[in-house]
């Protein structure tokens, strides 16, 4: 034997407490067989010992619990042969201390009577007695089944509602009240970087700087400055915030605490605190630390605010520690907090003052130039065309956020091989921003050909006033083919404004109604297919009213609540007096752009109805036919634009 091996210990098996419940199991069986050996006696009939007794070779009866006989026999009957057993070849010497048959019986009552008479018929001396034998280990296990099945029950649910399973902080019983947090450090790979992270070049700016504090904090507190203690990540669904937290997590060489702000709601009260207490004990002692948060809406929500769960609110009670932890009497030295919302405006203002989140990053939609940076970084793994212009699908994509713009790479990814395609092409992206923005092609759908024109007018109408409106967003493309649940659509490249005017907004709620006015103009008649189109424009002209102040007989008022407290008020901020003048001026703004639009219709009567039968010809038209229809547009504003190919 080598002297590696010497040194080698051998591995001691783990405790297990199943172990314990295996060894009580086996001695209750083994006992039960011990007692089950004790008494070796053999098996006889009712018609066998009426025999024995009639013979006189029975000296005594035992009636056990009234159902079982015992059988001893007399000291001559026992020598006979008849009563003698083998084992093997070796005779077993029955004892008169032990009973030497034993069977069932029926009756009590009628097993009495037979041995009375017998003992009548043939003048015999056999004795009857009755005992009454009860099993301890069974009574007692009968007895603790029921205690035994509603500890296991309490047990396993406690398990399942703690993290189940017996791996981790969570997984115990009695560890409820752990930190579920997973740890990344040096030991953990974690792919994610800066560099995948396209775009956001403010918010990864901040973001690497509170990293380089963790890295080299004496290089920023050598004047007096003070590490910030943390930061909120603000910003719409898909823009990035959770991936920028990835990259930290890759990038930071200190450990990255991650969790679910709904990782701390727990239906015991008290849990919630204690895990928040848990969490920040174990990044004081892994010191310098990151802890991010994500979703912190769950537990960082306005105190005082519809509270119907009396006078304990576990979820309050958590904030409470949550924010004691990051700004209290003690001190979390190198420990920068990250979190992520997409509902700051509903935050505890306690929760976002300085010292606590020192820093609050916006994390936008992604403009022009960024969307490229985006598409760049996910077209990587796809085998695309040579020819593919990411300058052109970035503007093909206005509004579209990085979750969007990853789903429209994987979707044309999908739509070119299910064409058996060697590479993505153009055109199957283009597929997938239709698929994404209007649902699934629906060329199947059974629609009648009165529908059908009706549709194509109603979509010529759009396009119509789309062209002829100076503020309307320029048309790419118009179609009929039915799109999940819409039965046309039309495509339209909107500008991407900082602010708007009211005569944009005009402009827009007029295109929107083009669809009802032009079915008004042509077919004297409207129908219900402008649901969407006046879901739309009632919603600006509320906007209009209600929140901008552009109405010139309601003034410059806002009814918005920025903070969000609104939304659990049960009065209006207004009187009814100011509720009908909003709903008049709300109606006045939609009628007025419907009998513009209505006017553009009457105005281009023979344009629209030769753009409906090319529609209903072709099913899907561009601003190529247009331009042959129309003529060039007016106002230039698509110029800078990619028109799709037809």
């Amino acid at each position: 034997m080598t002297p590696e091996n010497n040194n080698k210990t051998p591995k001691k098996p783990k405790f297990n407490a199943y172990w314990i419940y295996a060894i009580a199991i086996m001695v209750f069986i083994g006992l039960q067989y011990y007692n089950g050996a004790l008494h070796n006696v053999a098996k006889t009939t009712p018609s066998q010992f009426e025999n024995f007794l009639e013979q006189g070779d029975i000296g005594k009866v035992v009636i056990v619990n009234k159902s079982k006989a015992q059988v001893f026999l007399t000291k001559e009957a026992l020598g006979k042969e008849i009563h003698q057993r083998k084992d093997g070849n070796q005779i077993i010497e029955p004892s008169l201390d032990s009973p030497q048959y034993e069977f069932e019986f029926g009756d009590l009552q009628n097993f009495e009577n037979q041995i009375q008479k017998a003992k009548a018929e043939h003048n015999l001396n056999t004795s009857v007695i009755y005992k009454t034998e009860s099993n301890i280990w069974g009574d007692l296990l009968l007895s603790l089944l029921p205690f035994v099945l509603l500890i296991g029950i309490w047990i396993f649910i406690m398990r399942r509602m703690s993290g189940g399973g017996a791996g981790g902080p969570g997984g115990q019983l009695f560890n409820i009240g752990k930190s579920r947090a997973t740890l990344f450090d040096q030991n953990t790979n974690v792919k994610v970087s800066f560099k995948d992270v396209a775009g956001l070049e403010g918010a990864k700016e901040e973001i690497q700087e509170i990293v380089e504090f963790l890295r080299h904090p004496e290089k920023y507190t050598a004047l007096g400055g003070k590490i910030p203690k943390g930061a909120l990540l603000v910003g719409p669904p898909g823009t990035g915030k959770t991936l920028l937290a990835k990259a930290v997590a890759g990038e930071a060489k200190v450990p990255f605490f991650s969790l679910s702000g709904s990782d701390f709601v727990e239906m015991f009260v008290g849990v919630g605190a204690s895990r928040v207490r848990d969490l920040f004990k174990q990044a004081k002692d892994k010191s310098p630390a990151i802890i991010f948060i994500d979703e912190i809406d769950a537990i960082g929500r306005a105190r005082g605010k519809n509270n119907f769960s009396g006078g304990n609110d576990e979820r309050e009670n958590t904030l409470n520690q949550l924010l004691t932890e990051m700004d209290g009497f003690g001190t979390n030295t190198n420990v920068i907090v990250l979190a992520a919302t997409n509902r700051a405006d509903i935050l505890d203002k306690a929760l976002m003052r300085a010292g606590r989140f020192d820093r609050q990053i916006y994390v936008d939609l992604p403009d022009v130039r960024e969307r490229k940076e985006i598409f760049e970084v996910h077209l990587k793994p796809i085998t695309k065309d040579a020819n593919i212009d990411l300058e052109f699908l970035s503007k093909q994509t206005p509004g579209f956020s990085g979750a969007d713009i990853a789903n429209v790479c994987n979707e044309a990814a999908l739509i070119a091989a299910r064409k058996n395609k060697k590479s993505v092409e153009k055109q199957d992206f283009l597929d997938a921003i239709d698929r994404i923005v209007g649902g699934l092609e629906k060329k199947n759908k059974i629609v009648t050909p009165a529908e059908k024109r009706a549709i194509a007018i109603h979509e010529a109408g759009h396009a119509t006033a789309s062209w002829v409106l100076e503020h309307a967003a320029p048309l790419v493309k118009v179609t009929i083919v039915p799109r999940g649940q819409s039965l046309g659509a039309a495509w339209y490249l909107p500008e991407e404004r900082l602010i708007v005017r009211p005569n944009q907004m005009l402009d827009e709620m007029c295109a929107t109604l083009g669809g009802r006015a032009a079915e008004e103009v042509v077919f004297n008649e409207i129908s219900t297919g402008a649901l969407s189109d006046l879901e739309k424009v009632t919603r600006q002209a509320r906007a209009m009213v209600t929140i901008y102040g552009l109405n010139d007989k309601v003034g410059n008022l806002t009814y918005y609540d920025s903070s969000g407290q609104a939304e659990y008020s049960f009065t209006k901020p207004y009187s009814e007096e100011t509720a009908k003048l909003i709903d008049k001026e709300i109606s006045n703004l939609i009628e007025s752009q419907y009998q513009r639009a209505v006017q553009l219709m009457k105005d281009h009567k023979e344009q629209l109805i030769k753009l409906g039968d090319l529609l209903i010809e072709k099913e899907v038209i561009f601003k190529d036919d247009l331009e042959q229809i129309f003529g060039k547009r007016a106002f230039g504003l698509e110029e800078n634009l990619s028109p799709l190919p037809a």
